[in-house]
C-alpha cells in the first residue's frame, strides 16, 4: 500500500521556528557542480521554440534581447531540443510587463512525468508547483505568495532530481519539495502543450530572458 508523504511548506515551517525561537530554515543554494550551462535562447531568434498552440494565444515576438509573450487567454513558447528527465538546473530571468496573474509558468520534466512551476498566478501573488497529488499551486504545500512588482526583471532558478523539485526567485528559496512519494503530474487543461519544457503566461503580457539549463552529477 502507497503511504501518502506529509511535507511542511518552507513558510510554515519558518513561522514554527521562529515561535521556537530558532533560526528560521534556509534551503541550501543550488549546487555549483554539475555540466557547462547550455544556451537555450540566442537573445534574437525564436530558434529551438516554437509557439505555443494555445487557444486564444497572443503573439510571441523577440525584441531587445527578450522574447515577449503578448497577452492572451494563455501564451507561451515551447522547447523543441532535446532535455533531461531529472538531475537538471535551469535558470532564467523573467518580467511581468502587463495583467494580473502567472507571468512565467514553467513546464518541465520530472522523471516519467511533467510538472510546473507556477509564479504570479491566481490574481498575481501565488507561487507553486502544479500539480503534486492533484493538487494545484494554489492548493498544495508549495503555495505561497509573493507580490511581484510590473516592470521588473526576476531570477528564477529550478534545480531537479530524481527526489526533489527545488526553486529560487533572486536567490531566496520559495520551493522545497520531497516528490518520492507524491504523484507529480500536469493541471487538467492545455498546459499539456508546453511539453516536454515550455514557459507560458496567462492574461498577461511578459518577457523571457537568458534561458539556460545544465545537467547534474
Amino acid at each position: 500500500m502507497r503511504v501518502p508523504a506529509y511535507t511542511v511548506s518552507l513558510g510554515t515551517f519558518a513561522a514554527v521556528l521562529a515561535a521556537c525561537g530558532l533560526a528560521a530554515y534556509q534551503a541550501p543554494p543550488p549546487s555549483t557542480a554539475g555540466g557547462a550551462w547550455k544556451s537555450m535562447f540566442d537573445g534574437t531568434t525564436l530558434r529551438g521554440w516554437r509557439e505555443t498552440p494555445f487557444s486564444g494565444h497572443g503573439k510571441v515576438s523577440v525584441a531587445d534581447g527578450a522574447i515577449l509573450l503578448g497577452k492572451g487567454a494563455m501564451t507561451g513558447v515551447t522547447w523543441t531540443g532535446s532535455f533531461p528527465k531529472a538531475d537538471y538546473e535551469v535558470r532564467l530571468e523573467a518580467m511581468r510587463v502587463d495583467g494580473h496573474d502567472f507571468f512565467a509558468g514553467i513546464t518541465f520534466p520530472v522523471n516519467d512525468s511533467f510538472c510546473s512551476w507556477i509564479n504570479g498566478g491566481w490574481g498575481g501573488t501565488v507561487v507553486g508547483l502544479s500539480s503534486l497529488n492533484g493538487m494545484d499551486a494554489s492548493e498544495n504545500d508549495t503555495s505561497t505568495g509573493r507580490d511581484f512588482e510590473t516592470g521588473r526583471w526576476y531570477r528564477l532558478r529550478l534545480l531537479v532530481t530524481t527526489g526533489r523539485i527545488q526553486a529560487w526567485i533572486d536567490d531566496d528559496p520559495v520551493i522545497d519539495a520531497d516528490i518520492g512519494n507524491r504523484d507529480v503530474d500536469l493541471r487538467p487543461g492545455e498546459i499539456d502543450l508546453s511539453k516536454p519544457f515550455g514557459i507560458a503566461s496567462y492574461s498577461t503580457t511578459a518577457k523571457l530572458r537568458k534561458i539556460e539549463y545544465r545537467t547534474l552529477p
